[in-house]
Parts: C-alpha cells; sequence; structure tokens
C-alpha cells in the first residue's frame, strides 16, 4: 500500500540484545552480533531494524499508543470490553488499585518491549560507530537517527514510570549490571535530553526517505520533553515550581519547528486518522506500518486491536476504549461557541439540542452518527459489547473501516497500516501556547489556540448523513482578547489539548505535568461513578497513582538494585 522505510524488515533476526535485564540479555540462536557486521548494507539493515522497534508493541505491551494508560487513566474513557473482568489488569488501572506489584502483566510487558527497542538503538549505533565516515557518509546522519529513536523509548518510559535506569551504547553489561533506577528528575531529563540535541545537531533538515526523522522532529521532541521538565516535581510527584527557562527552550525549540515553513494544519482533522492522507502536512514525527509489502499480513499496528465496535458486522470484536461522559460533556458548547466550563458535566448532555463541537463527532462513536466517516453505516447501540457497564459511546479516532485498503483482521482482532503519529503540528502549536500562558504571556497563547479552534470549526465535511444534514448540532468560535487573563487563557490551553487529542492517550500525562491530577480525576469519579457502578471503588491517590510501579519481575531480577515508585 505504501512504500516506506519502515517494515518488517528481515535482518532484524541479525540482532542481539545486550543488556542487564531479561528481555535484554538474550542472543537468540543462529544470529549474527553487530561486531560481525560490516557492510554499510547489514549497518542500514540494523538501522531500519531499530525503526521497526518503536512499533513494536502489543494489545498487552503497548509502547505507542496510550489508549490504557493515557486514557482509560485520565477522565476520558472507560476501559470496555465484556466486563469488569474482561482484561482485568486495566480495569485495575481505571481504579487506580495496581498497589500489588505481582499484578504486571501489562505493565511488565510494556517495560520489556521499550527496552527491546532501545536496545535496538544501542546494537545499531555501536554498528554505525564501527565504520568510519569515508565508510559509510551517512554517518553523522544515522547516529543523529538512532539517538533520536533511543530518547523516544526513554521519554516513553520516563512518562510512564518516572524512574528508570538509563544508560548508552557504551555501557558494557557489568555497568549496565550496575546502573539503578534512582537517577535524579533532572538529571535524568537532562540524559535523554541530550540525544535529542545531538539528533538538532547532527540531523538533516529533510530526508529523502518517509519515515526518517529530520532536525525539525527532534527540536519539536526536545520541546516536549523541556515542558514535561518544565514542571518540577518533588519526590512524591507534586509539582512544586514551573521553570521559567525551560518554558523560554519550549518556546524558542517550537518557533524553529513552525517558522520552517516545512509543517501546518490539515485543513480537516480528519485527514490524521485516515491513510489515505497520512505523512501529511501535519506529521512531524510518525511510527511507519505497511500492508500488501509481500509479507502475510504486513507491518501492521495491533495495538488498538482491542477497540474496534463488538457487535458490528464488520468487526466482531472487542469494544474495549469507550468514551465517557465526562469527555462528551466536555465537547458540549455555549452560545457563543465556547465550552462550558464550570457546568459541562452538571447531567447528561443531551446531543439531539445541545452545541457541541465538531471534533465529538471525529472522536465517538454516537447512535446514528456517522461511523468513521462513512454515512452509509452509522453507528448504533447495538454495536456496543457491554452497554449496562459501560455505556453506549465508542472510541473512533484510531479505528478504520473494515473496507479500508489499510485494514487487517487476523483472527478476532483488528490491525491497520495507518501511521501513528507521535508528533504532529497541532500539539507543537499548543505546546507553545503553553509555554507562552505559564511565562506570563497569555496574549502571545491567543492566536495559537485560535489556530487549533478555527481548523475544528472547518472540519465537518466528512461529518454529513447520507441525506445531507449534521447529526450534531456545531457551535465553536475563537476566543476573544476580552477577558483573556494568564488563569482564564490557562483554562482554555487545557480544555484545548482534551478535545484536539481526546482518546488518543495524552490526556493522563497532561493532568499530571500539571499537577491537577488528583483533584481532577477524584472530581471525576465522584460525579461519574454515580453514572457508571463499576467505579464505585476507584480512587486516585497523589504521590503513587501518577505512575506506574516499577514491575517486581525487574526489581527481583535486579536483587533489588532498582527502587519501587513511592507507594507501590
Amino acid at each position: 500500500m505504501k512504500n516506506l522505510i519502515i517494515t518488517a524488515f528481515t535482518i532484524s533476526g541479525l540482532l542481539m540484545f545486550s543488556s542487564c535485564k531479561k528481555v535484554l540479555d538474550y542472543t537468540p540462536t543462529g544470529v549474527l552480533s553487530s561486531s560481525d557486521l560490516k557492510s554499510t548494507t547489514a549497518i542500514e539493515g540494523l538501522v531500519t531494524s531499530a525503526y521497526a522497534a518503536i512499533g513494536n508493541g502489543d494489545m498487552i505491551g503497548p509502547i505507542y499508543s496510550n489508549w490504557v494508560y493515557g486514557s482509560v487513566r485520565s477522565d476520558d474513557a472507560y476501559k470496555g470490553g465484556g466486563g469488569t473482568g474482561d482484561v482485568g489488569e486495566i480495569d485495575a488501572m481505571e481504579h487506580y488499585n495496581l498497589v500489588t506489584p505481582t499484578m504486571d502483566a501489562f505493565v511488565s510487558r510494556t517495560w520489556k518491549n521499550l527496552f527491546k527497542s532501545i536496545s535496538r538503538a544501542n546494537v545499531a549505533l555501536r554498528a554505525v560507530n564501527s565504520l568510519s565516515d569515508a565508510e559509510f557518509p551517512a554517518k553523522k546522519t544515522r547516529l543523529g537517527e538512532l539517538r533520536f529513536l533511543r530518547a523516544h523509548s526513554y521519554f516513553t518510559m520516563k512518562l510512564l514510570y518516572k524512574n528508570i535506569p538509563i544508560f548508552d551504547e557504551n555501557a558494557t553489561d557489568e555497568q549496565i549490571l550496575k546502573t539503578s533506577n534512582d537517577l535524579k528528575n533532572e538529571e535524568a531529563w537532562n540524559k535523554i535530553a541530550a540525544d535529542f540535541q545531538f539528533g538538532i545537531d547532527n540531523l538533516p533538515q529533510s530526508q529523502p526517505e518517509l519515515g526518517r526523522v529530520n532536525k525539525f522532529a527532534a527540536q519539536a521532541y526536545l520541546a516536549k520533553l523541556r515542558l514535561y521538565q518544565a514542571y518540577e516535581q518533588d519526590d512524591k510527584h507534586k509539582v512544586t515550581s514551573i521553570n521559567q527557562a525551560r518554558l523560554q527552550e519550549v518556546i524558542t525549540l517550537t518557533q524553529a519547528v513552525i517558522s520552517s515553513g516545512k509543517y501546518a494544519l490539515s485543513s480537516d482533522i480528519a485527514n490524521n486518522f485516515l491513510p489515505e492522507t497520512e505523512n501529511g502536512p501535519e506529521s512531524v514525527f510518525a511510527i511507519q506500518f505497511t500492508i500488501n509489502d509481500g509479507t502475510t499480513s504486513g507491518r501492521l499496528s495491533f495495538e488498538d486491536g482491542l477497540n474496534y465496535p463488538h457487535g458490528a458486522p464488520q468487526y466482531g470484536c472487542c469494544g474495549f476504549h469507550a468514551p465517557s461522559q465526562n469527555l462528551v460533556n466536555a465537547h458540549t458548547t455555549d452560545a457563543n461557541g465556547l465550552p462550558n466550563f464550570s457546568t459541562f458535566n452538571n447531567g447528561i448532555a443531551d446531543l439531539s439540542t445541545a452545541t457541541v463541537d465538531p471534533r465529538l463527532d471525529h472522536t465517538v462513536g454516537i447512535d446514528g452518527h456517522p461511523y468513521k466517516y462513512d454515512n452509509t453505516k452509522p453507528f448504533s447501540n447495538s454495536w456496543v459489547r457491554d452497554a449496562g457497564v459501560y455505556g453506549n459511546f465508542h472510541s473512533m479516532r484510531y479505528q478504520q473501516l473494515a473496507t479500508s485498503p489499510s485494514y487487517f483482521k487476523l483472527g478476532p482482532f483488528m490491525g491497520t497500516a495507518k501511521n501513528y503519529d507521535v508528533l504532529r503540528f497541532d500539539d507543537i502549536l499548543l505546546m507553545q501556547a503553553e509555554a507562552y500562558i505559564e511565562s506570563g504571556q497569555p496574549d502571545k497563547a491567543l492566536p495559537l489556540i485560535n489556530q487549533i479552534r478555527t481548523r475544528a470549526a472547518a472540519s465537518t465535511g466528512k461529518l454529513k448523513k447520507a441525506d445531507g444534514t449534521f447529526a450534531s448540532n456545531y457551535n465553536i468560535k475563537p476566543y476573544t482578547a476580552a477577558g483573556w487573563t494568564q488563569a482564564y487563557a490557562r483554562k482554555a490551553l487545557q480544555w484545548e489539548r482534551r478535545l484536539e487529542f481526546a482518546t488518543e492517550g495524552a490526556r493522563f500525562f497532561d493532568l499530571v505535568r500539571w499537577g491537577i491530577a488528583e483533584q481532577t480525576l477524584n472530581d471525576y469519579i465522584t460525579v461519574e461513578k454515580t453514572r457508571r457502578s463499576f467505579l464505585a471503588t476507584a480512587k486516585f491517590t497523589a504521590g503513587r497513582d501518577e505512575y506506574l510501579p516499577i514491575p517486581q519481575s525487574e526489581i527481583t531480577f535486579t536483587n533489588g538494585l532498582y527502587k519501587q515508585n513511592p507507594g507501590y
């Protein structure tokens, strides 16, 4: 379907993972180590294999789709599926009840999968460094790519677990065995940042092949890291201050990406979620997937494979990731086309009369509304697997129609070749807006946020029903300068991020970064458990639930070298 560089490349059989973790210290039988690979062709294969590794998660050990870790753990969505016992560890996460360290199938498998990707990057880095610039003219570029990929995986681990071991390609097995996870927060962020900075210094502005990272992707990712780092946390995860110097770095880095002219908002937000328009102007860095590439099932993304409508005849499984009533309510707007900040969750929104942000119908499957832009098969409540527990809404952004050329069904599960955007231009704009607001310059954030809202207002072309009318009453307007204080701008920014990335897995991490997870999530639970009885015992505990536990299997394997996160 696509001619992309990231495939299920056969050279991956040549990898030797070298580190102290169980997942990293094995050598598959009949393979070669990187020291045996001296040809540029073989080394290019190792680089490609490192790219492939960042997309090598699975449904029970996801490493790029954060629907479990960032959406279900937030106020965006319920677990869904066939009742609370169906994949029970997600139910435990939804209740913030991972206090039993041995209950870590998801948590441990994600840790292992991320360290596999880090290992592949390190193996490839050693191989690339074994050649001179004369022997390998692309050396500098490939080193920049590999350090970017390694930093991406470390960044993901830090969002999930906070306290992680960090080592580079030069670490020996003995040194790795002595590498603990007790780095100071600032030091850990800076170690990861150094890889992104290396990418900025050594990557070209453009690459000849789709999927390869460039200088602007490195600038964007470093901006994202510095934004998280700016919100300084103590040992119990409480945000104690916001570092103004870091915010200025965010502004400078995002401005470099914006002023490059290389990226822009797509005319319709739908284009971010369709394979026909992937790698478009909004995509800054995406994990690439393929189908019809000569293999049995292609190089597909299965991490969202549980999340299709269960009762829909074209799918048949599995009904997970159900948007919450709170999220649906958050899309309602007032007479001025602005969010109902204080009253949005006072009741159950009547979608037949309420005015809403158009992003609702790009995000949530609703009875009688077109599902994934197909107005010949509107979503039906009969497609919902367990409405009595989880309600009738269904997620939609990362699902594809069964008629899509990117779609593949493997047994009961679904995969797609749709790329997975890690960084988009809308994120760059909102990162800069946030940095301006928190640095006391909310006026500079206003036009950035309004760009996002203007695009949302224009994103209705694919939302019409078969009779040419809309299923929802859309009313969204830009903010005005009147009353645009820092406090109001902060509220608007936080709301905008929620709707722009709804069910994409960003919400939980945003709440933790802002230091408002406890208040927001316990307020959410207080109301939502009156609507969904399965949440009756849910409670977010500050100082613990901001991060996942360090897998007990890893603590045991390192004889207690790794220290458990607070509260577990």
